[in-house]
């Protein structure tokens, strides 16, 4: 259903001539390029929405100002229109949809059906050739290993057709005991097909019915005095118990996917635990694009839909944030995966360990991608153009101040560079002799014992000094500066806006007195607010630190439910503060009268 051609796009009347069904819908530029793909339940409410609101958000607005013509196609149900999305944003990449980038194929474990002696075997492409799949992995990794684990356990070849028929004598596979050399047939097709069956059982999850099968074959095989057979047999035995050991700690009782998505920065992280036939298969990492203001939710059920188009879909998907078509999502991919398929978020037990390992995960790989020396350069480079610096700079520092009421008062001044953080050169200033809540005085305090030793040439010179504060924090800075004959150093003030909401944040240019509010898009001001949020971690931890150590006291004391016993059991059993510092929550749950609960709760106190 096209709309006008012109670029004057009457986006309310083209309202007016759409139907309430599901579907999907197009926005288009003057020059015919695809600007957004979106689905809706109602086409009319949805498409609506873009043009009969009086407000939307800046970048919303920027795209309709943009759009010349736009089309819809109606479909069956809203799963259906979810599933065409999905597929029309994968296929053509509109500029402002989420973009799901992975271009990679994933690996499997391919065992061979058509072969007198079947192989096992790394498979990567298309699954045409006949026999099983096992998979996907997470990584080619993932695949080696279990195959390195399948060779010690079950002998099954593993070598290629070519090389297998070729064979006169038995390769050194055989000699070191990871294959029983049907190439040479020095083991029967009925006990190499005993052994392909229990390679097939442990791959679909079923080792318990293996161990049963094989502790019977070694008690025959004792009973028949065969105590050769008798011992191999009571050696598989034990590593598939270890195996599955492990695999009961690590793994789940169930065919799912455990997603997460965190948002920072402008940038997001979906992280992806897989679990199959109650093994772990590990996880995998994706920086979906994000080129409108969206939620953790929204880039969740973008992902969940682009993703699953062309790969197998587990029958549990477990997600970090709720999503808001649920239901139409979990229908769209029952549908094409042909089984039913649960979405949930509000989860128990071992599914909410596997959801906050990777929340975790999510966390930890975004922290490594806004770190990453390309994130950096280019908001390195976006700073000096908005600071109208000739190139970008080398060296910032930023201070900031911390106390409770007054007490234990801890600046902290923190670096960065083209690299990141310079760790080596933070410092932190315990302040004395001020009144107690004196922000001013503390900053100026803390500077003039900063920039004291660089106006009498000791130390590196910053090419911004940021100030976490307003005017006040800023004029403090200055009259420093002024006082050591530094007056030269730019100087920045990073003041909350109005609602106090991050990249709403107002920089203060002390050299001219003018005040700039970059926006939540701008990559400078994400720089500014990561130093900033950095130097504020480095001024509490600071702050604690001395509190804890004026008081004298154990923060395990604050900890409710730790007493005098239990704290005496933690600091006997970790060796210390220190080592129970050091220690997870699985290693707490060791000491006695330590739940869960409990362990997660000093877990919490003792890392902030």
């Amino acid at each position: 259903m096209p709309a006008s051609a012109s670029h004057a796009f009457d986006g309310k009347t083209f309202v007016r001539t759409l139907t309430t069904s599901p579907g999907v819908y197009r926005y288009y530029d003057a020059d015919g390029e695809l600007l957004y793909v979106g689905k809706a339940a109602n086409l009319k409410k949805r498409v609506g929405s873009y043009f009969l609101k009086p407000r939307m958000e800046p970048r919303i607005a920027s795209m309709v100002s943009q759009i010349a013509r736009a089309e819809t196609t109606v479909t069956r149900t809203e799963a259906e229109a979810l599933l065409l999305e999905s597929q029309l944003i994968k296929q053509l990449k509109p500029r402002y949809n989420i973009l799901l980038r992975d271009d990679k194929s994933y690996p499997y474990i391919y065992l061979s059906s058509t072969d007198v002696y079947p192989r096992l075997g790394f498979h990567r492409g298309a699954r045409k050739a006949p026999g099983r799949y096992f998979g996907p992995f997470p990584s080619a990794w993932a695949v080696r290993e279990s195959l390195n684990v399948m060779q010690k356990l079950f002998k099954v070849r593993q070598c290629e057709d070519s090389y297998f028929s070729n064979r006169s004598r038995p390769c050194l596979q055989y000699q070191i005991g990871r294959c029983s050399a049907p190439c040479v047939e020095f083991v029967t097709r009925e006990d190499y097909a005993r052994d392909v069956r229990h390679a097939e059982m442990f791959l679909e999850g079923r080792s318990s019915s293996v161990i049963e099968e094989l502790s019977e074959a070694m008690e025959t095989a004792s009973a028949a005095l065969d105590f050769e057979r008798a011992a191999a047999l009571r050696d598989q035995v034990a590593v598939l118990r270890r195996l599955q050991a492990q695999h009961h700690v690590q793994g789940a009782s169930a065919d799912m996917d455990v997603i997460a998505c965190r948002i920072e920065g402008g940038v997001a992280c979906v992280s992806v635990l897989f679990f199959r036939n109650g093994l772990s298969l590990g996880s995998r990492d994706f920086f979906p694009r994000l080129p409108l203001d969206a939620s953790e939710g929204d880039v969740l059920e973008q992902f969940i839909a682009q993703y699953y188009v062309d790969r197998p879909v587990p029958a549990e998907l477990v997600l970090s944030t709720e999503v808001e078509s649920r239901d139409a999502l979990a229908e769209a991919l029952g549908q094409r995966s042909a089984h039913a398929v649960a979405i949930k978020h509000a989860v128990r037990g071992e599914r909410a360990r596997f959801r906050d390992l990777a929340l975790r995960n999510a966390t930890a790989a975004l922290t490594s991608r806004l770190a990453s020396r390309q994130t950096l350069s280019s908001r390195f480079e976006d700073l000096a153009k908005l600071l109208e610096l000739d190139e970008p700079p080398r060296r910032i520092e930023c201070f900031d101040i911390s106390h409770t009421r007054g007490e234990a008062t801890v600046a902290s001044c923190v670096v960065f560079g083209p690299e990141g953080p310079e760790k080596s050169h933070y410092r932190r200033f315990n302040i004395a002799g001020i009144t107690p809540g004196d922000d001013y005085a503390a900053m100026h305090q803390a500077l003039t014992r900063r920039f004291r030793k660089l106006a009498e040439g000791e130390g590196a010179r910053p090419d911004i000094l940021l100030i976490d504060g307003g005017s006040g924090q800023v004029a403090q800075a200055l009259d420093v500066l002024a006082e050591l004959g530094l007056g030269d150093i730019r100087v920045v003030g990073v003041s909350k806006g109005p609602a106090r909401r991050a990249g709403d944040e107002n920089l203060i240019l002390a050299d001219s007195g003018r005040t700039l509010h970059p926006g939540s898009a701008s990559p400078a001001l994400h720089l500014i607010d990561a130093v900033r949020d950095e130097s504020h971690r480095f001024a509490i931890s600071g702050h604690r630190k001395r509190r804890q150590k004026a008081r004298q006291r154990s923060v395990l004391e604050d900890v409710p439910g730790v007493g005098p016993r239990r704290r005496a059991a933690l600091l006997r059993a970790f060796g210390g503060l220190g080592g129970v510092e050091a220690a997870g929550v699985e290693e707490l749950m060791q000491v006695g009268g330590i739940h869960r609960d409990l362990a997660e709760r000093i877990y919490a106190a003792l890392h902030g």
